[in-house]
């Protein structure tokens, strides 16, 4: 094993042949070099350098003739030779004998700093003039760029530097050293080029200082004289909060004085009772909701001034489940890695990315089950998932263990505690206590927003002067006006665990506009949309019951529609009969039909989906091309429930002889699928609207009930003063406007005025414009009801996000 980042997980195979030692490279990113050059397969010779990730100062494989004489000899026979490092790193090195195990590697006792040649001009070694934000890390790697030199920086195996991240597009960027100067040209990547935390415009061009950080996915870059250091974010990186405070309407303070600092690579619990601030806390660490004062550094860069740069690095798993529970585990994170992943990034990619992830996490074996049949824990996991697949260094879960049995507590907790030390930092929040021993840190919240503890889980109780975590939860409650903070602050814990960090004053820096800190979109515009109507139609089709539904609700109202008689029905009457007054009522209940059944379509589609689109949002989704993926998708189908109920409806009616200038039984369907659209629209509204999925059902028969009322078929609309102005409002009377002109309704049903029958609703006037004009109406109320949906839709989105 070779611990470097450049080095993939199976990078290559070095075997006796018979005759020598053979190496073979397993497709790793980054490469195995032999003098220089990148190989495939090669022979290995004594004295022959062989490179892994970086053919100047990556890890170096050296083969001496002492090993391969004794290789060749029976008695050493499969021996591999032994690890060498390169020069720079002179705590690696190791002497090769023959009776070791083959292709040794022993971990340097302390990291050891890497030797650079003087800068000119007197300037201090890169390891000594820290970057900011790497003060305390060394870098990763570093690389010469000569005058006059373009080095392109991508994924694809022939950039000149070769970063392997899935977040980093083929052709990501490329410096350019002219003039004594340099420069960073963005090369149109998909999820952005980043100098100093603000992204750059898609191909856009930005000069360097000595101080300035450029961010490409998980690294970042600093120019030192002519070299090029690279810190390649691999979990080992500090997190801490300052004085985070935040203030509600009223001034009132809900979050007060927060300070803390968390440890790398560890696992940090956050408890506390009710009303203490612990979501108001969790939205203001990851950015969701920046706090009114104070700041939140993440490896001491200051995480809201440079959102869009390292939201990419931080992963949350909210409380309620982030994926389509319709959908088998391996098709939701196949749609993920589509959405999160760059555009130009392979399928092979996404689906080792995948299977990697499931692998980690155990759940290879449950890849093809849906994910309602998992069980509660077996989700929570999942939805973890969702979240490594971008190899976060932080990740953040509100109350993973809600509604879980003891059992899936401690297993949920333990898994938590295996992403802790495989190199991430994980801060939970959660009321379970029973498992707190398992963190490194915990972080007790008082009411009120203040912190009343923080340090090591096993000294809590004991700081607290209880027995119990129930006692500890009585004492907030009976005592709410206590100085908790106070008491904390003034405790020898404080001295420990918080005062260092909390005597560092917030910084004062101004924050950049919302523009900047929104972060691009990793896939194009187009390619979000087909992605989400494939997704959409997915669990769609995996929904039985929705599907029998979706067919037998306008078929059911088609039918409805056939019981009422009508002698004449939707023709005009024979002589000596005057008027048909059943094709009125005829047409009011099958557009009332067709107006419930659009909005009970999309009614639901919003709210239920409400915690999936706020965490994808914060990844870079578009609104408009999520927005628009179900106007499509909802669009077709209330189209398809149009023809069913029009077929079932007006097939053994008997309908006029000709229409205005289509065949009368295409032009009241299209009315009336027309009207089933703009239902639809309707329906976004009120999910968007509501903050329970039990709230959408009383709002749509409440709009169904105004819809018949507002036809213009129970009685007179026109020429009422208010009254007549606020149905315009409604989409049933522009529908049945429309279906009135085909029809020709004022001459068909009784006037309302005997003793002026000329005096009819200006909406049914027979002709080919005033049809269109009702048409046009309607789709426009359908299209301004699209607008509102993504105005509403806003406030669903983290707010340094919201335009």
């Amino acid at each position: 094993m070779i611990d470097d980042a450049r080095v993939s997980w199976r990078h290559a195979t070095i075997a006796w042949n018979g005759r020598g030692w053979g190496l073979e490279d397993h497709g790793s990113t980054n490469g195995t070099y032999v003098h220089g050059s990148r190989v495939q397969q090669t022979e290995l010779v004594p004295g022959t350098p062989v490179h892994l990730g970086n053919a100047t100062d990556g890890p170096r494989l050296n083969l001496s003739a002492a090993v391969a004489a004794a290789a060749a000899a029976p008695a050493y026979q499969g021996q591999a030779p032994a690890y060498e490092a390169p020069p720079q790193q002179q705590a690696w090195q190791q002497q090769a004998q023959p009776q070791q195990a083959p292709l040794q590697q022993q971990a340097p006792p302390q990291q050891a700093q890497p030797h650079f040649p003087q800068q000119q001009g007197g300037g201090a070694h890169p390891a000594q003039a820290a970057a900011p934000g790497y003060s305390d890390r060394s870098p990763t790697t570093f690389h010469q760029i000569a005058v006059g030199h373009v080095m392109r920086i991508g994924r694809a195996l022939e950039n000149e530097l070769v970063v392997s991240d899935l977040q980093v597009s083929r052709h990501h960027a490329e410096f350019r050293s002219t003039g004594g100067r340099f420069e960073i040209h963005d090369l149109g990547s998909h999820n952005g080029t980043y100098v100093n935390g603000q992204p750059l415009p898609k191909s856009g061009t930005a000069l360097l200082g000595p101080n300035d950080i450029v961010g490409v996915g998980h690294s970042t870059f600093r120019i030192v004289g002519d070299r090029l250091e690279e810190f390649v974010d691999t979990g080992e990186v500090s997190f801490s909060a300052r004085h985070l405070t935040v203030t509600v309407d009223g001034g009132k303070q809900i979050l007060k004085d927060v300070t803390f600092g968390v440890p790398e690579k560890s696992l940090i619990g956050v408890i506390g009772p009710s009303g203490s601030g612990k979501s108001t806390l969790l939205k203001a660490l990851t950015g969701y909701r920046p706090a009114n004062q104070g700041d939140v550094l993440y490896d001491n860069r200051n995480l809201y001034k440079q959102f869009a740069e390292l939201r990419q690095r931080i992963g949350l798993v909210p409380q309620d489940d982030i994926l389509h529970k319709e959908l088998k585990v391996s098709t939701a994170l196949k749609y993920a890695a589509k959405l999160r992943f760059p555009g130009d990034t392979a399928e092979s990619e996404r689906a080792a990315r995948i299977d990697e992830v499931l692998r980690e996490l155990k759940l290879d074996i449950h890849k093809d089950k849906k994910i309602t049949s998992l069980s509660g824990g077996q989700r929570k996991r999942v939805s973890v998932a969702l979240e490594l697949l971008t190899k976060p260094s932080l990740i953040f879960l509100d109350e993973p263990t809600s509604g879980l049995d003891p059992g899936m507590d401690r297993d949920v907790m333990q898994l938590l505690r295996g992403l802790a030390d495989d190199g991430r930092t994980v801060l939970v929040v959660t009321h379970s206590v029973a498992e707190l021993s398992i963190c490194d840190k915990l972080l007790v919240m008082a009411p009120g927003g203040s912190v009343a503890y923080f340090g090591p889980p096993a000294e809590a109780l004991n700081f607290f002067g209880y027995s119990t975590w129930a006692d500890v939860f009585s004492a907030f409650e009976n005592f709410r006006d206590y100085d908790w903070a106070g008491r904390w602050k003034g405790s020898q814990h404080y001295q420990l665990y918080a005062a260092d960090i909390d005597a560092v004053a917030p910084q004062s820096v101004a924050m950049p506009s919302q523009q900047q800190m929104n972060p691009p979109k990793p896939q194009a515009w187009g390619s979000q949309l087909w992605t989400l109507i494939r997704r959409y139609v997915s669990v769609i089709a995996s929904d039985k019951g929705f599907l029998a539904l979706m067919v037998l609700l306008p078929a059911v109202l088609g039918v409805v529609s056939v019981v009422i008689p009508a002698k004449f029905g939707l023709a005009p009457p024979t002589p000596p009969s005057r008027f048909n007054g059943d094709a009125g009522t005829i047409m009011l209940i099958l557009c009332v039909g067709m107006c419930f059944s659009g909005a009970a379509n999309s009614v639901r589609e919003l709210i239920k989906e409400r915690v999936i689109y706020e965490r994808e949002r914060a990844t870079g989704l578009s609104r408009s091309a999520y927005l628009m993926s179900k106007v499509i998708v909802l669009g077709v189908i209330t189209a398809i429930q149009g023809v069913i109920i029009c077929a079932i409806g007006f097939t053994p009616r008997k309908l006029p002889a000709e229409g205005l200038f289509m065949p009368p039984a295409v032009e009241l369907c299209i009315a009336v699928t027309a009207l089933g659209f703009t239902a639809m629209m309707f329906g976004l509204v009120i999910s968007s609207l509501v903050k329970t999925a039990e709230k959408t059902m009383p709002l749509l028969v409440m709009f169904a009930i105004i819809q018949v009322v507002f036809t213009g078929i129970l009685f007179q609309l026109y020429d009422k003063i208010g009254l007549e102005q606020f149905a315009y409002l409604m989409p049933s009377r522009w529908a049945v406007g429309a279906a009135g002109t085909t029809l020709n309704l004022g001459k068909l049903m009784a006037p309302w005025d005997p003793e002026n029958p000329t005096n009819t609703d200006p909406l049914w006037d027979p002709s080919a414009g005033q049809w269109f004009l009702d048409i046009f109406v309607l789709l426009a109320l359908g299209v301004a009801c699209g607008f509102a949906v993504a105005r509403l839709l806003r406030r669903h989105e983290p707010e340094v996000m919201r335009k």
